[in-house]
């Protein structure tokens, strides 16, 4: 565990000071580096860790939330030619995931806040559109917390999930406080050397991150240093984390698509980032729109995902046990969520009920 812990901790340094150094070019290269290829292998997760989820949401659930994310591509992509219509029926779109999502995976005593919430947020939303999709990309981009919280189940003791857990609240809250509130302005920088031959004087890419109102350079700045601090860990967390720590993940997806295995999937990352590369390399603004609009599925299925793991609450007698069927540390009692089973930790189980 203590290699585990340095390592997260070592990279949590390193996105800090490269973020710090220079903003845009970490955005920049980010998005061109890595900006597909974790949008596919988050897509495999997610699929194979829930799984036992997607068949208890059933056919037609999933089918109908397909529908809607289909919508917010068609809305993002038409967005950049009718402005605040697109923009609209994408939010709207957004929140009917949510919406939808609400009695199938929260327990029937959680429905009536969930959805005073969701509405009180989606009339915020459509009154301030430019300040909801900001909000929501910082949102996403800390929503891998939740899947790095369940995957902490895993660790073999309760004071290892404890000291797991706070690292992640540092990276993911205490940091981006802390930069915002001054504590980095010192290290701050904006220069873009890296990156000139792509986004210029970067212009274009610090406005579409602040979106501060005009409350001055350095808020800005702030913003945009937590923005690329935040999308390194998210990529990073994605593309290195997961694939090294949890690839027995995906069993269950390669039991049912035998064909789709890890070496393809990667195959497939590469493939797709290399393409986008070249889209944004020739012109970058136009690669960012279309790879946005193309890989937004993979951020709208982590609503209902999300969800469930909230309603879920704390762990079953089921989920106390290890991979390996042994129990590990202490188990934690569960709330009444009728997909709590559902959505308990499928690794490595497709390939063992294939052995019986």
């Amino acid at each position: 565990m203590g290699v585990l812990f340095a390592s997260f901790l070592a990279v949590v340094t390193g996105a800090l000071v490269v973020s710090l150094m220079s903003a845009v070019s970490t955005v920049v290269l980010g998005v061109l580096l890595l900006g597909v290829l974790h949008a596919v292998l988050e897509l495999r997760y997610v699929a194979g860790r829930f799984s036992g989820l997607a068949l208890g949401l059933g056919r037609p659930f999933l089918r109908l939330v397909a529908l809607l994310v289909v919508g917010i591509v068609a809305a993002r992509l038409l967005g950049g030619l009718v402005g605040r219509p697109g923009n609209v029926v994408e939010i709207v779109l957004g929140y009917a995931i949510v919406a939808v999502s609400v009695p199938r995976v929260l327990g029937r005593g959680q429905w009536s806040s969930a959805w005073v919430l969701t509405g009180v947020a989606a009339v915020a939303s459509l009154r301030w559109p430019e300040q909801h999709f900001l909000a929501v990309v910082h949102l996403h981009l800390v929503a891998v917390v939740a899947f790095v919280w369940d995957w902490s189940r895993r660790l073999p003791s309760v004071r290892s999930r404890r000291v797991f857990r706070a690292l992640q609240v540092g990276w993911a809250l205490v940091i981006p406080v802390l930069i915002l509130v001054g504590a980095a302005d010192a290290w701050i920088g904006t220069d873009t050397t890296f990156v000139r031959s792509l986004v210029g004087d970067g212009h274009g890419v610090i406005a579409g991150v602040q979106q501060t109102g005009g409350e001055g350079a350095m808020v800005g700045n702030r913003l945009l240093a937590v923005f690329a601090f935040l999308e390194t860990m998210h990529l990073l967390t994605w593309v290195v984390f997961f694939p090294r720590h949890a690839p027995d993940a995906a069993a269950d997806l390669e039991e049912r698509l035998p064909w789709l295995t890890g070496a393809r999937v990667w195959a497939i990352g590469f493939l797709a980032a290399a393409v986008f590369a070249v889209l944004l390399v020739s012109n970058y603004s136009l690669g960012v729109g279309v790879q946005d609009a193309l890989t937004s599925p993979h951020a709208y299925v982590e609503i209902p995902l999300l969800l469930a793991l909230l309603g879920r609450g704390p762990r079953t007698v089921a989920e106390s046990a290890s991979p390996h069927g042994r129990r590990v540390g202490r188990s934690e009692p569960v709330r009444d969520n009728p997909l709590a089973a559902a959505a308990a930790p499928s690794y490595g189980r497709g390939k063992q009920q294939g052995r019986r």
